[in-house]
């Protein structure tokens, strides 16, 4: 076979060499036949017994979490078990065997294909990727009608070649049978940064690419394997020469890995003494573990809007719910700063399936633009948040500001909040600090009219470039445009970070550039003295500032931002890692 090449979404840095074991989706193998009047409850009653089958499954899954685990993997079990008890996935599917005498894996695909369709609709990359959860609790069911609920090759164990599993796309519970076996990576057709497969493979700290079209169609089972995780490529068949190459780096990143651990209880501070803030990015409150393990200063950015997923509009989570969560992270980062964002959901993630989205929902009723606007809901986080205070330094972040009478109505609801908690004598922080992200353009180039209202600032790279860029960046046919060197994008960013640097305002960058090796020096010489990121990539930003010298860099830093040239720019992004 000749050797060829696949490009996707990195998404877990690292090397993986191992044979590949496809994993054929269930969907594609199901019969469509019809069903006799007489034997349609027969039918029902397989179905029902699969649904039982599969919350079993979960349960089990659960019950034998190593404790070594990351905390996303039960978060994780748990969204799909509620997807399992959603009418939508435990009664429609009986009725349509009933009603139009579909057998029961035919029914079962039909309403999947059906909820699927409507989350294609969602311009929203995070709750897009959603569409995969319901997809992944689909295809147990469907294993377990087809009687092929093992997803474990029979052949292989942990005295082979280590495996690389190759899939249209794989659940992150799924990935939990491969844990204790020779497995070592995964390559999928779909997903993208902020799928749940992508915030597992990085907690597990596996190599792993996604978003690499046709992959389970062109490799074949136990081809050879290379998966380059820092670039998102995926070598195929790869030549003896090439093989040796990526074995050596493989080792030498491995050495490497071992020596970050030794940097743990040294102080964040550059070669010329300036300290670094290194905080952590967090999705559950058990994520604090992973926090502290990398010494972490405080939490960057909880992003609460996992409180709030797969939920019915009547079952929002309560106040109590939400203090209790919040309580959880405080108290568990012993005194480190959490910094809490409040809602970030919109018309383009629906609470309620029957509100109606707009046109373009990634400009629409979103983030603070909804809370505003269902300031009842808005209220109980806040009281949530406020409560949740009294235990621990809590920062509150705001999301997607742009106005300046939006800023005003925020404050004048934490205010109305903190005057209900006093009058119910329900203690709080009366001095927690309050703070922006600045992630619209227009908020950038508006910076003053934040700094004159707000204690702090926290810049998300992720849709700053999106918004600047116009660019959905998990869209694959506009992906290669996705690029966080533009010219624009660094203006922003460098005026961004010097005028609250000037005005004495505290500022950090929560986005993917936060976490990234590459774009650590340069945020440096920009002058960015606080970064948020996943907890798995605190040691590897840690190591970078520990070797960079600020003389050095802001001169060499101030010369990129003077240039347009894209080529350029990278070639002298490229030479900060040598200075």
């Amino acid at each position: 076979m000749t050797s060829f090449t696949l490009h996707g979404i990195p998404v877990s840095r690292g090397i993986a060499i191992g044979r590949a074991h496809l994993l054929a989706p269930a969907a594609l193998d199901v019969e469509h036949y019809l069903i006799a009047e007489d034997k349609v409850e027969a039918e029902v009653a397989r179905l029902q017994s699969a649904l039982a089958a599969v919350r079993t499954e979960l349960q089990t899954l659960w019950s034998e979490l190593p404790k070594e685990a990351p905390a996303e993997l039960g978060a994780f079990i748990d969204v799909h078990a509620l997807i399992l008890s959603d009418p939508m996935i435990a009664d429609v599917p009986l009725d349509i065997i009933r009603t139009r005498h579909y057998n029961a894996e035919w029914a079962l695909v039909t309403q999947i294909e059906e909820l699927s369709s409507q989350f294609e609709e969602i311009e929203d990359a995070y709750l897009r990727e959603r569409k995969a959860d319901v997809e992944q609790v689909g295809e147990r069911i469907l294993k377990q009608l087809m009687g092929s609920a093992s997803l474990l090759p029979k052949n292989v164990d942990g005295d082979g070649p280590h495996m690389i599993v190759v899939s249209h796309d794989i659940s992150p519970a799924d990935m939990l049978q491969f844990r204790d076996r020779a497995f070592s990576g995964f390559i999928t057709d779909v997903g993208g940064q902020n799928s749940h497969t992508a915030i597992v493979a990085r907690s597990l700290d596996i190599p792993a690419t996604v978003g690499v079209s046709f992959a389970s169609a062109l490799i074949r089972q136990g081809d050879w394997i290379i998966i380059d995780g820092d670039a998102g490529v995926v070598v195929v068949d790869p030549a003896p020469i090439v093989l040796d190459q990526y074995r050596d780096r493989q080792a030498r990143q491995l050495r490497e890995r071992k020596k970050l651990g030794k940097l743990k209880k040294m102080p964040s501070v550059t070669l010329d003494g300036t300290p670094v803030t290194l905080l952590a990015n967090i999705e559950f409150p058990d994520d604090c573990v992973h926090a502290l393990e990398g010494s972490a200063h405080g939490i960057g950015l909880f992003r609460s809007e996992f409180l709030f997923m797969n939920r019915a509009a009547n079952e929002l989570p309560t106040e109590e719910e939400q203090f209790h969560s919040y309580k959880q992270a405080v108290i568990a980062m012993k005194g480190r700063p959490v910094t809490i964002r409040t809602l970030d959901i919109g018309s383009d993630k629906p609470i309620d399936e029957d509100e109606q989205t707009s046109l373009n929902p990634a400009l629409g009723l979103r983030a603070i633009r909804y809370c505003l606007a269902e300031p009842q809901m808005f209220m109980t986080q806040l009281r949530a948040i406020l409560r949740a205070s009294a235990f621990g330094p809590i920062k509150l972040l705001i999301p997607m500001l742009s106005h300046a009478f939006e800023i005003d109505q925020t404050l004048a609801l934490i205010e109305q909040a903190k005057a209900q908690l006093r009058t119910e004598k329900i203690k709080f922080d009366a001095e927690i600090r309050i703070g922006a992200m600045i992630e619209v353009p227009g908020a950038a180039l508006a910076l003053p009219m934040f700094i004159k209202r707000l204690d702090f600032l926290s810049i998300g790279t992720n849709d700053l470039i999106q918004y600047t860029l116009a660019i959905d960046r998990v869209d694959h046919e506009v992906a290669h445009l996705y690029n966080p060197l533009h010219p624009s994008v660094l203006f922003l960013l460098s005026t961004t970070i010097a005028m609250a640097a000037k005005a004495e305002v505290p500022i950090s960058v929560c986005g993917e550039m936060a976490g990234d090796i590459k774009m650590t020096r340069l945020l440096l010489g920009m002058g960015l003295r606080e970064f948020s990121m996943h907890p798995a990539q605190l040691l590897s930003v840690k190591n970078e500032i520990l070797n960079s010298d600020l003389s050095v860099l802001e001169p060499a830093t101030r010369k990129i931002l003077r240039s347009y040239e894209p080529q350029v720019i990278a070639e002298a992004v490229e030479r900060l890692q040598t200075l």
